[in-house]
């Protein structure tokens, strides 16, 4: 296992494309990332060089990127650096690819609200209504930390509160 792991800091730039295929279903989209640095003269951030990576999600994280994520999102992806060189119009391109092994929002620049999928439940990508409608709340049921009453004392799991809790 030789491969090269990297993580990533950046946003999403296309919109994510998802299909099933023979192996599992695929998530691919275009991820920018863009160097910054302190200017002492100017004393600001400047932006330094954008990088762009396609990213491959493949089978449940393929799924759930497709239903989380949308262009602009800060996101944080992890996962094998591969390098490729085609022609194309007779000239050799260069093209950088991570397959990605774990992805989510950055959480340095916003908020999110993790909903966990339950096995049996369709996935995400196959819901119409996941692109529409905000997660529900999970009831009791569902939830073992909500369903011991973890919730009263505003502390959930591994003393998180409540609302971090899904």
């Amino acid at each position: 296992m030789y491969d090269t792991m990297v993580t990533v800091v950046g946003n999403v730039a296309t919109s994510v494309d998802y299909r099933e295929t023979v192996t599992g279903g695929v998530a691919k989209f275009r991820f920018a990332a863009t160097a910054r640095r302190w200017d002492r003269e100017r004393a600001a951030w400047v932006d330094g060089h954008t990088s762009f990576y396609t990213v491959s999600a493949w089978r449940s994280l393929g799924a759930n990127l497709a239903a989380s994520v949308s262009v602009g999102d800060p996101l944080v992806i992890h996962g094998r650096l591969r390098v490729r060189e085609e022609d194309r119009d007779g000239q050799r391109r260069t093209f950088v690819d991570i397959d990605a092994s774990a992805a989510g929002h950055d959480l340095s620049r916003g908020t999110s609200a993790f909903r966990r999928v339950m096995k049996g439940e369709p996935r995400p990508a196959d819901r119409p209504e996941a692109a529409s409608d905000p997660a529900p709340e999970p009831d009791a049921a569902r939830d073992p930390d909500r369903a011991a009453g973890g919730g009263g004392d505003g502390a959930g799991a591994a003393g998180r509160p409540a609302e971090l809790v899904s």
